[in-house]
C-alpha cells in the first residue's frame, strides 16, 4: 500500500498500482500549472464518506510507494483521470476501468 501526502496534512493510502496512475495524472496537470479538485471515497476506518482537496502547483505533494519497482502504465486510465480533472467534478480516484463520467464515487471506488 502506497500513500500520497498533501501539504504535510492529508495522507491518502492507495495501492501502488492506483497511486502510480494517480501520480502520473497529477504530475501532467501540475507541469502545466493547472489546479484541480481531487476526490476519493474514505474507508470505514476513517469514518467513511468522501474527501476532496484542491491540488495546486505551489502546495507540496509526497508520493510513497511500498514496492521499489514500477509497473507498466495503463495510459488510457491515466488519460481518463487527467481529463476528469478538467471537469467540475474533478479527478475522482476510482478503480481501473471504471468510467468517470456521470455520478460521484460509489462502492467500487478505491478506498482511503
Amino acid at each position: 500500500m502506497g500513500s500520497m501526502t498533501y501539504n504535510s496534512r492529508v495522507t491518502v493510502e492507495l495501492s501502488d498500482w492506483v497511486l502510480l496512475h494517480v501520480r502520473i495524472a497529477i504530475v501532467c496537470k501540475l507541469r502545466r500549472g493547472e489546479s484541480f479538485l481531487l476526490s476519493w471515497k474514505d474507508s470505514v476506518q476513517v469514518g467513511g464518506g468522501r474527501s476532496s482537496i484542491w491540488i495546486h502547483p505551489s502546495i507540496p505533494l509526497y508520493f510513497k510507494f511500498d514496492q521499489a519497482r514500477s509497473a507498466a502504465v495503463n495510459i488510457e486510465w491515466v488519460e481518463s483521470l487527467r481529463l476528469a480533472a478538467d471537469s467540475t467534478q474533478g479527478m475522482v480516484v476510482v478503480a481501473e476501468g471504471r468510467r468517470l463520467e456521470g455520478s460521484g464515487p460509489t462502492d467500487r471506488d478505491v478506498q482511503r
